[in-house]
């Protein structure tokens, strides 16, 4: 009989570099800490955790090839981590059903490839009840979408254009940019000009930062506010303080959510790497809660291989760092908050969405 490996190795698909290589060190540190309270327990299924780092900031293609490599080479057992759709997608075509893949970003709706778990937010829960908050609470009503240019931000912005259409609300312009872009003042030109309340920001990391000053500077935020599902707290430090007035960012977690469970995380995360630890937010929390979700399915299932994880059904409900959380298929029902910008933090408004 075969003897299983002492040690259940996760590819660990994280930004080290580009555009959302700002997210990198945050997705880092909250891998870690999960490793390690899930190694000082039972691991997964009584193996010990280890990480296996792949850079998901290069071309995707790149990264599945790699990640591809790992899996057929039997040298990791399952695929974790924050990285955009691009890239999931790449990955998917070269181990779709051959390996359990947590994955924990935002996303844009339903990816029903075997073994892939949409551990994220996405636009039913998080963009459009935003949409529809700051509608009712500070009247934004028409929408300008401005996007990078790849599968997530084109269709959230497309699926908000259609629900939207026959709401009190509309999108009036959508405009997608290359992920890399440092130089908006086309777009914010555009903007000047347009019969909009807000902005809907779908940029990545880097280029929202980017995007947040120049916007700032030419006065947009005087009239626009801003509504993004990715903004977190290294883009408010990347920006700087006067780069946020009027800016919202819909997510299930935020640093200083005021519940239990997300008090005893960040409790857990300060204590363990200190006052100077990269920023506890939504990209790195999703981290944690990937790693964690594997050790989830281990103890339900006795395992994390393909054939194990068949026990583990939709409807499953388990608690984690953003509350209650129930699997819904191969989705995530949560709790997700809005949050108003105040200098480097995110104060939360409102609950938008709730556990079902």
């Amino acid at each position: 009989m075969a003897v299983p490996e002492p040690r259940l190795r996760v590819a660990f698909v994280v930004p080290l570099q580009g555009p959302t290589g700002i997210y990198g060190p945050s997705c880092l540190a909250c891998g870690q800490l999960a490793t390690e309270q899930l190694n000082a327990h039972d691991g997964i299924a009584g193996r010990e955790v280890e990480l296996v780092i792949v850079d998901a900031g290069r071309q995707p293609e790149v990264v599945a090839a790699e990640v591809d490599a790992l899996v057929t080479s039997g040298a990791v057992d399952a695929v974790a981590g924050w990285h955009i759709s691009a890239v999931r997608q790449a990955i998917t075509r070269r181990i779709g059903g051959r390996v359990v893949y947590a994955y924990a970003a935002m996303h844009e709706g339903r990816d029903d490839t075997p073994g892939v778990f949409m551990l994220g937010e996405r636009p039913i829960n998080q963009l459009l009840p935003a949409a529809h908050w700051m509608r009712e609470e500070l009247g934004v009503r028409r929408w300008a979408v401005v996007g990078n240019d790849y599968v997530f931000p084109r269709v959230t912005g497309t699926t908000a254009r259609l629900a939207l259409r026959d709401t009190a609300s509309q999108v009036v312009s959508e405009t997608y940019v290359p992920l890399g872009t440092r130089d908006f003042d086309g777009v914010l030109e555009s903007l000047r000009g347009a019969e909009a309340d807000g902005v809907v920001m779908l940029l990545m990391g880097q280029d929202a930062v980017h995007f947040n000053r120049q916007f700032a500077r030419r006065g947009l935020d005087d009239r626009l506010a801003r509504l993004s599902p990715a903004v977190e707290e290294n883009t408010l430090l990347g920006g700087g303080v006067d780069a946020h007035r009027d800016l919202y960012a819909a997510a299930a977690y935020f640093d200083g959510l005021d519940t239990v469970e997300s008090h005893a995380l960040a409790a857990d995360y300060h204590r363990r790497f200190g006052p100077w630890a990269p920023a506890l937010n939504a990209v790195g929390e999703s981290c944690y809660e990937a790693i964690w979700f594997l050790g989830r399915l281990g103890r339900r299932c006795g395992g994390v291989g393909m054939d194990a994880i068949a026990a583990f059904g939709s409807g499953t409900f388990y608690d984690g760092p953003r509350g209650l959380m129930r699997l819904d298929g191969n989705l995530l029902d949560q709790d997700v908050y809005l949050a108003r910008a105040d200098g480097l933090q995110f104060r939360v408004e409102e609950q938008i969405a709730r556990t079902s």
